[in-house]
């Protein structure tokens, strides 16, 4: 009873989680049919409009809604503490939500004032009462993991990632910096994917991927590594992008940051060795299979920096594909079927629990629309990127079809999912 009443206490009110679910899903779709239009920009300069609004429909609309929904759900059960403000996560999916549309919008047709900037500032603030919710969250609970450490450290980069896009907005048309807003872009993209994503991704992942394997693994020490490596190389990196006179360490800096991603697989691998539950779904192996994609930007941004007489355009664009369409995506296309069902179904039988005979939180889902739109989405990255490094201009439109098909039935799923209700006709369990 004390353990159910304590799970009961650190439940979330579902309109304050499924909102964020619903919102990145459509920008996903919306993402992915924006490509189709930009294909002869995926073939020149990466610092184009429709590029930049690209990249922040997936980064802010996509990605950092779907795991901003996603914390607010998971922190309570990471920190064993309730989170202490429904109201302000509430108000930080509006102030998101609003701000998004009006930054793509400003990028895409490249009116870098007053609508862009409004849209920068509304997404600053539901940025600020995240990291208040969870940092108060966290500050209310009695124990101490160092999951809870990787969250606060990446909403922290979070917010340095959106202040600094905000600043180089407003350099557009204020002479703020010392230097033109492309020079800082890099620093910008690297606080995002690294600090953000990639720590957020780490964070999470070494505690439910273990959960949803069943396995007794745990080395809090690798972790904290894990943790030094990547924060440390992604402060040497941003050192080097912001002060010319330092030497040129970038190299070290992807070194560390590899080496911290390597021990997170090794971690992984350790607690897929020792799990329990034998037979492993397709969300889990996608989500597995989705950190080692990590290593393909890397190894991009290495052949970059290196200064290789490479075609350089295409292998930046190429760098930001992958990581938002290929690693990111894939992280979240095999964790959304794995928490959301799970959020659903706790609301929806969790009174019924031991008295009814109900649906397990698998089955909320089409599997067979799941594993189909999962081959097309491969196909279209795969695609799609062969396309960027060999300019292809019908490959990319053919490619960017087979990712619009996949992403609406990953909208239908997402839909079925939410809108899922009790069948009030099952027949109670019967007891001996």
């Amino acid at each position: 009873m004390e353990t159910r009443s304590r799970a009961e206490s650190q439940e979330v009110p579902l309109d304050v989680v499924v909102p964020f679910y619903l919102y990145a899903a459509v920008f996903l779709l919306i993402s992915c049919m924006m490509l189709i239009f930009a294909t002869e920009s995926f073939q020149g300069h990466h610092f184009q409009p429709d590029l930049l609004a690209i990249t922040h429909a997936m980064a802010l609309g996509w990605g950092t809604m779907m795991i901003l929904g996603a914390s607010y759900q998971l922190a309570p059960v990471l920190v064993e503490s309730r989170l202490q403000s429904p109201l302000l996560a509430r108000v930080s999916f509006v102030l998101a939500g609003l701000g998004i549309p009006f930054l793509v919008y400003g990028f895409y047709s490249f009116h870098l004032g007053w609508v862009s900037q409004v849209g920068a500032v509304a997404i600053n603030l539901a940025v600020i009462f995240y990291i208040i919710n969870l940092a108060w969250s966290v500050a209310k609970s009695k124990t101490e993991n160092i999951h809870a450490i990787f969250m606060v450290t990446a909403s922290c980069w979070l917010l340095v990632t959106t202040l600094l896009g905000l600043v180089l907005l407003l350099n557009f048309t204020i002479d703020l910096l010392p230097q033109d807003s492309l020079h800082y872009l890099s620093t910008h993209a690297h606080s995002g994917i690294v600090g953000w994503f990639l720590l957020l991704v780490i964070g999470v992942g070494s505690r439910l991927i273990p959960m949803f394997l069943i396995s007794k693994y745990t080395n809090e020490g690798l972790l904290w590594a894990v943790y030094i490596l990547v924060n440390l190389g992604l402060l040497l990196l941003m050192a080097v992008e912001l002060n010319p006179a330092l030497p040129d360490l970038r190299f070290l800096s992807l070194i560390l940051i590899g080496g911290g991603i390597g021990l997170f697989l090794y971690y992984l691998i350790k607690a897929h060795q020792q799990r329990i539950r034998r037979k492993v779904d397709e969300q889990i192996k996608l989500s597995l299979a989705s950190v080692g994609m990590f290593v393909i930007p890397l190894i991009i941004l290495c052949v970059v920096i290196t200064g290789i007489e490479i075609p350089r355009p295409e292998l930046v664009i190429a760098y930001g594909f992958c990581v938002f369409f290929g690693w990111l995506t894939a992280i979240i296309l095999g964790m959304t079927f794995k928490t959301l069902p799970f959020i659903v179904w706790s609301k929806v039988y969790r009174h019924q629990s031991g008295k009814y005979r109900h649906p397990d939180p698998k089955d909320l889902f089409d599997h067979h629309i799941y594993r189909f739109g999962m081959v097309l989405y491969i196909l279209g990255f795969i695609g799609f990127l062969l396309g960027i490094l060999i300019k292809i201009e019908f490959l990319l439109i053919f490619s960017a079809a087979l990712m619009i098909l996949s992403s609406i039935l990953y909208v239908w799923n997402v839909l079925k999912v939410v809108f899922h209700k009790a069948k009030h006709h099952d027949k109670p369990i019967r007891t001996q």
